[in-house]
Order: structure tokens, then sequence, then C-alpha cells
């Protein structure tokens, strides 16, 4: 329990929350005390009204050389008032008491405040009082302070006590707060930890509130996928590398093996030779193909990219292996469906490769008299290209497996090929952000790659 205590008081979240709380006080005390002196001036303002409006109504009641009504509204006025909270003064131009219920000595004419000892009042209460002449007599009128003085006590109090009450809140909702962002946190940690340890299925607990920290859990979470993706890919990779290439391997030895026991017979070797070439060179091949994917993957060719028209690109491979298709004994052709600019943020070299894999792949596994068609259109935000052909097609069990490294249909295993064609386009298409997909055209096979639309290209 000490150790959570210690580890929650050590928390970034904690420190932020106390430091918030600790703010939102000082700004409570600091409005508070503007208030209070407001209220304070008020007060006294209205007091001091209160005074002169009482000495108004009492001194207009004399008339000249006429005291008495003067002293019978004093006694009057001081009768009202039997708990002295109002005192009233008239004195003779002498000093001598004339009426009111206390006698006010010394008192400067306009406001003063002045203590005085009563009978029935606490000793050291302060009075407000307005001075002034009355004709030849001196009129005291004095409000005491008492009610003031214990309406401000009362809010001061209860500003204490509130302050108290909002500062034990502010640290103990900011202890919360902290504490349920701590146990997030906490538990992203103990993620990447998992991570480390070499467990790529554990994954950051979401609330699903859609808040900052879910945001970037998520996108951790995205990241997490795509590692533990490239490090399965990897695993197959080297899985597919010792399976497939086994063969051709062992083959290779044996060739060199018959060419060693040729050369000891003293036999001519050099079929051996440019069999085992042959084989070192599709060997090599295979790993340069791997090797350009990972590239891909990494990202490694992004700073090329351009904005480029898709409609050029397409229309080049066409132009190049039409030749080749009608030599094979099949037909290729391309249809631009849209005559403005399908512009595309890519590599052309990569795009290129893309496209040429496909046809090539088409050319390699189609039979006789087979159309392939290549085809590029907009649709909405997508540029849509489609390698398509009338062959065999795919099973459709197969078709998201033709995409791993090194794989290949059992009627494929006869024709030349590394069965890394399909990988490498869909390398290529992951980095252009484009998705790939396989459409039974029956008969036939389509290769449909969409493509987000350059930034800059116009609205459709």
């Amino acid at each position: 329990m000490k150790e959570t205590s210690a580890s929650l008081l050590r928390s970034t979240p904690f420190r932020l929350a106390l430091t918030f709380a600790l703010l939102f006080v000082l700004a409570f005390i600091l409005s508070g005390a503007i208030v209070y002196q407001l209220m304070s001036a008020d007060l006294a303002e209205q007091l001091d009204q209160s005074v002169r409006e009482t000495y108004s109504v009492v001194a207009v009641t004399y008339a000249e050389n006429d005291q008495e009504d003067l002293v019978s509204a004093v006694d009057s006025h001081a009768a009202l008032s039997p708990s002295k909270e109002q005192l009233f003064s008239l004195t003779d131009a002498a000093g001598n008491h004339l009426a009111g219920n206390f006698t006010a000595a010394d008192l400067p004419d306009g406001f003063s405040d002045f203590a005085v000892s009563l009978p029935g009042v606490p000793p050291g209460t302060m009075y407000r009082a307005w001075s002034g002449s009355v004709g030849s007599d001196s009129l005291t009128v004095a409000f005491s302070l008492s009610e003031i003085k214990e309406l401000e006590s009362i809010v001061l109090m209860s500003f204490g006590w509130a302050t108290l009450i909002i500062s034990g809140l502010a640290v103990a909702g900011g202890a919360l707060l902290a504490s349920r962002v701590q146990r997030r946190l906490d538990g992203i940690a103990a993620t990447m930890d998992d991570v480390s340890n070499g467990r790529l299925d554990a994954r950051i607990p979401l609330l699903g509130n859609g808040d900052d920290i879910d945001g970037v859990s998520s996108q951790v979470n995205a990241a997490l996928e795509r590692l533990a993706a490239l490090v399965d890919g990897m695993r197959q990779v080297s899985a597919d590398i010792a399976h497939d290439l086994k063969t051709p391997l062992n083959r290779l030895q044996m060739i060199l093996e018959a060419a060693a026991d040729k050369t000891a017979r003293g036999e001519a070797v050099s079929d051996e030779l440019t069999e085992a070439r042959t084989e070192s060179l599709q060997i090599n091949e295979t790993f340069d193909a791997l090797l350009r994917i990972a590239q891909i993957e990494a990202g490694a060719r992004k700073a090329r990219f351009v904005d480029l028209d898709l409609n050029g690109v397409v229309e080049a491979i066409a132009e190049i292996y039409a030749g080749v298709a009608e030599d094979d004994g099949k037909s290729l052709s391309a249809d631009i469906v849209q005559s403005a600019p399908c512009l595309v943020h890519g590599d052309r070299d990569l795009l290129t490769q893309l496209f040429a894999n496909l046809v090539e792949n088409a050319l390699r596994h189609c039979p006789d008299g087979t159309l392939i068609k290549l085809m590029v259109s907009r649709q909405g935000d997508r540029i849509v290209a489609e390698i398509a052909d009338n062959g065999p097609g795919i099973p459709t069990e197969e078709r998201e497996k033709v995409f791993q490294r090194l794989y290949r249909l059992d009627t494929s295993r006869t024709t030349p090929g590394s069965g890394l064609g399909l990988s490498l386009v869909r390398a290529i298409a992951d980095l252009h952000g484009a998705s790939v997909v396989l459409e039974d055209r029956r008969p036939g096979l389509a290769v449909v790659v969409g493509f987000p639309v350059a930034a800059k290209a116009s609205p459709a």
C-alpha cells in the first residue's frame, strides 16, 4: 500500500493534477479576496450614506432660533435605538449635553471613527460618525460598525471553510483522476514490457471513450499489429527459404558433385557448369527479390514519391509487352476509360514493376489465345487499375495465399519463377496505400488495384 501511494505521488498525472488543484485554489483565494474588498467597500459606502441621511433628517427639524424641535427630534431618534446601535448627540457651543443618548466630545466635523464606553455596549465598540453644526449647536450621528464587522467575520470564516473544502476536493479529485490515468499508463507500460519479452500479440486495452490516451493507444496497437505482421512475415520467409530453396540448393550440390566426378574421370563438364550457373542465377534472383520486398516494406523508397499519371504507366507497360504477348500466342491491350490524367502519389519505377509483374504472371500462367486487358479509371476518390484475362484463374481458397512469399500453386511449380512476383506486388501496393483484390471473371481472373487520388488532383 505504501509503495502504491509513493508511486502515485511520483507519477506525472498526480503532479499535474496537484499543480492544477493548487492553481485553482490560488485563483479562488485571489478572487475571494477581491470580492471581500469590494463587499467591504460597498458596505462602508452604504453605512456612510445611511449616517448622512439620518443626520440630514434630524438636522432639517431645526428652525432658526428655535432649538426645541431639534432637541425633540434628537431625543426621539435616540429613543428608537435602545441597544445603542445608533448614537445621537446634541451639544451647545460650550460642549454641554442638550439631547441624545451620548455626548460627543472633540469629534471633527465630517466623518470620523471612534470607540466609546457606554452602559450596555461591549467595550471597544467602534462607531462611524458624522458631525456638523446646526445653528450654534453641534450635532453628531453615529452608527455602530459591529454589524459590518460581524458580517465581514462571517464572510471570512465561510470563505476559509470553502477554501479548505475546495482544496480537499481538488486534491482528492486530482488523486482519483491521476490514479485512473496512472492505471492506463501502467497498462501501456505492461503491454510494451510484454512485447519486449516476445509476446507480440499483447495489445493495450482501450476504454472506447475516444480520449487522447485511447487515440495514442490505438496508434500504438496499430504499430504493434504491423510489427507482429512483419515478424510473422520474417518467420514465414525464413521457413519458406528453408523449405523452397532447399531443393534448388540440393540440386546445385548434386550438379557440382557430378561435375567433380566427371572432372576426376577426365570427362567434359560444360553441361553441368551451364546447369549449375542457371541454378545459381535463379537462387540469386530469389534472394534479390526478397531483399527488394524487404526494402519496399521498410518504406525506403517513399522519398522518391511524386504525383504522376497512372495512365502513362499503364500505356507504357501495354506498349512494352504487346509484342511479347503476341509472340507467346496471346493478346494484350490497354483501355484508358478516362482521358483526364489519373494522378496518384508514388514511385514510377515501383509502379512499373507492379504492373509488369502482373502482366508477366498472366503471360506465364495463361494458355495460348488468352486475352489480357489493362484498364484504368477514376471511381470517386480512388484510381482503379485492372489487369484482367480470360485464362484459368485462381481458386478462391488460394487467392490470399498467392501473395505469400515463395508460395506457388501446384499447377505453377513446373513453370519458371520464384513465387515472389505477387508478394512484390502486394508490398508495392501497401507502400502506396493501395488495395489489391483478386476477382473471378468467369472465365479468367482480374487483379484490381485501387490507389488513393493524389492530393492536388482536381475533383472528379
